[in-house]
């Protein structure tokens, strides 16, 4: 295997891992965005929650 081979399989070697870790990201902020409105939604619920708790006690 000559020098110009070694070079060409370590450059696709990292341009694989490149698009693994690009993959990887899109995927992990597409998590975070859809945890997100759950995050708010319950937020708000317990803001609700919390508010008929305190009309009941008055």
């Amino acid at each position: 295997m000559g020098i110009k081979d070694q070079f060409q399989d370590k450059a696709q070697e990292l341009s694989e891992k490149a698009k693994q870790a690009a993959q990887r990201g899109k995927s992990e902020a597409g998590e975070r965005s859809s945890q997100a409105p759950g995050t708010r939604e319950q937020q708000s619920q317990e803001s609700l929650d919390d508010a008929q708790r305190e009309a009941e006690e008055r």
